[in-house]
């Protein structure tokens, strides 16, 4: 768990050097020297992953640790591999496009060639409509969520009750 720490201390200060670096190219600065580092940090953050790898591979092997916290860990070990793949192409951008993380935002993920998120193919059912008509519908939406919502509280009462029943014949049965 402590080297997963250092793992995740070096991804940020990955990310700072990289917005430094494209900081500096929009200033017009040098920036072949935070290459050089990020470059390097970037390899020893790879050699931290493996060797989480490596390590929890050996603990759930060996039983060292339980398959539920194996699996636990396994996740944390692939949100930084995810970590690693962002930073990787955050760097090999060079600048070109700063804002690429911040724009995946709104797409779902890093993609090359969407420029406009809000361009976005418009569905079936609201093609056409109006702003008055997409506020309708939206209300007619939320009116059957609500309707949903007013049944499953109806039924999770019901089933409570029952339950309180089911205690107090267990209490009398007692």
């Amino acid at each position: 768990l402590s080297l997963y720490d250092a793992a995740c201390q070096a991804a940020q200060e990955i990310a700072e050097k990289i917005q430094e670096r494209n900081r500096y190219q929009r200033n017009g600065e040098s920036s072949a020297k935070l290459n050089v580092i990020i470059r390097s940090l970037l390899q020893n953050f790879r050699e931290k992953i493996d060797q989480l790898k490596d390590l929890l591979l050996r603990a759930v092997s060996t039983h060292q640790i339980t398959q539920l916290e194996g699996d636990r860990r396994q996740n944390l070990v692939d949100d930084l591999l995810t970590r690693q793949k962002q930073l990787q192409a955050s760097y090999k951008n060079e600048g070109t496009e700063p804002d690429v993380i911040r724009s995946s935002l709104m797409t779902g993920g890093i993609k090359r060639g969407v420029t406009n998120p809000w361009l976005l193919e418009e569905s079936e059912e609201t093609r056409g409509l109006g702003f008055d008509d997409l506020r309708q519908q939206q209300r007619r939406i939320i009116e059957e969520q609500d309707a949903g919502l007013d049944a499953l509280s109806s039924i999770i009462s019901r089933q409570k009750q029952m339950g309180q029943e089911i205690g107090n014949e267990l209490d009398e049965q007692n």
